[in-house]
């Protein structure tokens, strides 16, 4: 028995050695395996599975994945080598994601040039679908002719004007004009059928000329104008209905009286234009607040001013005003016409050109608040390279006033018997820097132009203490006094006259002025039109 039970013993040991050799060899190729490159058939995950997991094939019951540590690590610490091996394979891992990171930069830019590159695409493709709109009309001075013209119409015109047909009396008659039949207005397309408006003093209050030709030259084809402004023949179409009475010129004219007449012509000129607006239709719709009514001599519309009120008036300023009459929130200020000539600005003299640092020509002795002109010339009159001397526009007054103020650095407009005066004007023109020495002065489309850029302000109590404006004027140095010099130059144009109207001469600039205090009048009517309908109720 006993030796039956060896013999069936025997292959159960043997077994069991050949099950223990097998395992030592399995652990000794795998050892072996680590020098191999990563690439070998036999799978590493098997391996460190084996390993970590002892070297039975059954693990033991207690062991603890989380809290052995890895054989596979402790030889790869014990061995140099594979470290080394380890550190190389994390290094390649690294510059591979950072590759790779590169290649999905690139694709993100190409991407991003190819959106990019579709998106300009179309934009170009939009750009030339584009309907451009026409050019500003106020600046189309260097377009062709053609073209501007086709500008004027009411549909384009900034501001849509209605001019009552007022009988010659009133406006070109004055100037001796004799039309044909029943002709009311000049043929302004041929510019030898324009009556001319009287020189001399009469000129610089000549607005209500140029305004009246601007607006019928609007309906003429040949005349290229700015299209600020255009004449409806429609007043229900009006922003502004125009009243083309020569006020100025007729003060100038028929305000002596003749013979044993109890009023002058003038004054009866007046009266029959405030008995014909009060009977239109147009008055009536808003009791004169859309009129524009130019009373630029301080003396025109004496009579009629306090029953025309209401209007829009076009004046010099408000020196002979009251202020519910006229003021500055609805009523435009008009440059005066200047008498001497504009210099070029290419020829205009240089400050080292301008030998006189101050100059004054004219009425001395005056009243009311150019009593200061008197003070002034006492104070001035010794002073060296300044010239403050009685003058006028008679005999060779003008060419004289011409080279004074060309040849001068600065030149002072002083109150008269008005605030304003024409000299202001003639500085600008002659760009001798302006000294304005009025302090109830109202300016010309102040409210688009910082006159403290190119002008002096003195208050006239200041400009009367001895030395003191002199000592002022030359404490202006150079460089100061030629960018008020180059000023004068750019901004010369605003304050010209003429025939055609070019964009932004003075003209175009008083359209506009219109234009923005049309926007007060407008409010003002319809804040007055509120409680209309509760008025009539009461009645």
């Amino acid at each position: 028995m006993s030796m039956v039970s060896e013999k069936s013993v025997f292959p159960s040991r043997l077994l069991s050695c050949l099950i223990a050799f097998s395992t030592m060899l399995l652990i000794s190729s795998g050892l072996s395996l680590l020098e191999f490159d990563e690439s070998y058939f036999f799978p590493k995950s098997a391996l460190e599975f084996v390993l970590v997991n002892d070297t039975s094939i059954s693990p033991s019951p207690n062991a603890k994945a989380d809290s052995q540590e890895s054989p596979f690590k402790s030889l790869a610490f014990a061995d140099g080598t594979l470290e080394k091996r380890e550190g190389s394979l994390e290094k390649q891992d690294r510059a591979l994601k950072k590759r790779e990171g590169t290649l999905e930069k690139q694709d993100v830019a190409v991407k991003s040039r190819a959106f990019a590159n579709e998106t300009s695409e179309k934009q170009h493709i939009a750009a030339e679908q584009v309907v451009l709109p026409p050019p500003d009309p106020k600046k189309t001075k260097d377009e062709p002719a053609k073209y501007r013209k086709t500008l004027c119409d009411k549909s384009r015109a900034l501001l849509k004007v209605y001019m009552y047909d007022l009988p010659p009396e009133f406006h070109f008659e004055l100037l001796g004009w004799k039309g044909s039949g029943n002709q009311t207005w000049p043929d302004v397309s041929d510019r030898k059928n324009i009556p001319s408006y009287p020189g001399a003093l009469n000129l610089q209050h000549s607005v209500e000329y140029w305004l009246t030709l601007d607006l019928l030259a609007s309906n003429t084809e040949n005349v290229v104008r700015p299209c600020t402004a255009f004449r409806v023949q429609d007043s229900s179409e009006a922003d502004i209905v125009f009243v083309p009475f020569f006020s100025s010129l007729s003060y100038n004219r028929r305000s002596k009286r003749r013979g044993k007449q109890k009023g002058s012509d003038d004054r009866v000129m007046q009266e029959k234009l405030v008995q014909f607006l009060r009977r239109t239709k147009e008055w009536k719709r808003s009791r004169g607040r859309d009129h524009l009514i130019l009373a630029h001599h301080p003396n025109s519309m004496l009579t009629a001013r306090k029953k025309l009120g209401s209007c829009m008036l076009v004046l010099s300023d408000f020196g002979r005003y009251a202020t519910h009459i006229a003021n500055v929130e609805k009523d435009v200020i008009a440059p005066y016409k200047h008498m001497v000539r504009t210099i070029p600005a290419a020829n205009s003299p240089t400050f080292n050109d301008r030998p006189t640092l101050i100059y004054f020509q004219g009425a001395i002795y005056r009243k009311d608040g150019g009593i200061i002109r008197q003070q002034l010339y006492y104070l001035l009159k010794n002073e060296k390279d300044v010239h403050f001397k009685f003058g006028s526009i008679q005999a060779n007054g003008l060419r004289e006033a011409s080279r004074g103020m060309a040849s001068s650095k600065f030149c002072l407009n002083i109150a008269g018997d008005t605030p304003s005066s024409n000299r202001l004007f003639d500085a600008i023109a002659s760009h001798c820097v302006p000294v304005i020495i009025s302090d109830e002065i109202e300016l010309p489309y102040e409210d688009v132009l910082d006159y403290s850029k190119f002008c002096v302000f003195v208050c006239a109590a200041d400009a009367v203490r001895k030395g003191y404006l002199v000592n002022l004027l030359r404490g202006i140095k150079q460089e100061e006094w030629t960018a008020m010099w180059k000023k004068l130059k750019k901004i010369t144009g605003r304050f010209e006259y003429q025939f055609p109207s070019q964009p932004n001469d003075a003209v175009d600039m008083i359209w506009q002025t219109v234009l923005h205090k049309k926007t007060t009048t407008l409010l003002n009517v319809h804040r007055k039109n509120r409680y209309s309908r509760s008025s009539l109720g009461k009645d």
